[in-house]
């Protein structure tokens, strides 16, 4: 037995095991599928959607500017002001005994401040 003849056998045992594949008449490949075509809107048509759809997007830009200046509203402002180091100590050990933020006590005094002289 040869070494190619176990490859020609094997190959001839494959081929004849795997499905032909279906014959594809000349008929069948030169026909075009029918196309179906959309109906093509008239004019008035396109024009009221394409209204339609700038001025939603026109009102979702205008929601998205109120929502930016609402969100710059809320965000939050800093202020920075120096303390000297006495003020600044009993600061750290209210916070520290108090188990808050120096900045809590901070805002809640300024609150205070404001709301005793009006503003």
């Amino acid at each position: 037995m040869k070494p190619g003849s176990v490859s020609e056998e094997a190959e001839a045992g494959t081929a004849a095991r795997e499905p032909a594949a279906a014959p594809v008449s000349v008929a069948d490949a030169t026909r075009e599928r029918p196309r179906r075509s959309l109906p093509n809107p008239s004019g008035e048509e396109r024009k009221s959607k394409a209204l339609e759809r700038a001025l939603a997007q026109e009102e979702g830009r205008y929601r998205l500017r109120d929502l930016k200046r609402a969100h710059a509203r809320e965000a939050k402002h800093y202020v920075n002001c120096p303390l000297d180091y006495d003020t600044k100590m009993r600061l750290q050990k209210a916070a520290f005994d108090n188990d808050i933020k120096m900045t809590v006590i901070i805002k809640s005094a300024i609150d205070q401040f404001l709301r005793d002289n009006g503003y």
